[in-house]
């Protein structure tokens, strides 16, 4: 018979924004929206980020705006 693995308890991740009371993330601030990038350049998802949906809106719509303005790449190649 097969014993089932048991799995570290997950630990309850906290938004990054709520924890520090940022209510606006500018897209100016080109080094914060790093922080929710990957290493290709793509937005991280909730599950990765631990950003909650509030902000991780705000996030995505910032980053999308220093694309536009070319702060940010597109894609890192």
């Amino acid at each position: 018979m097969r014993q089932k693995q048991q799995h570290a308890p997950l630990k309850e991740r906290t938004c990054y924004l709520c924890a520090n009371a940022i209510d606006e993330l500018d897209y100016k601030d080109v080094r914060s929206l790093q922080r929710f990038t990957s290493a290709s350049g793509k937005i991280s998802p909730r599950r990765k980020s631990g950003a909650c949906m509030k902000h991780q809106r705000i996030i995505g719509e910032a980053i999308k705006r220093a694309r536009i303005m070319a702060l940010m790449p597109f894609t890192n190649s």
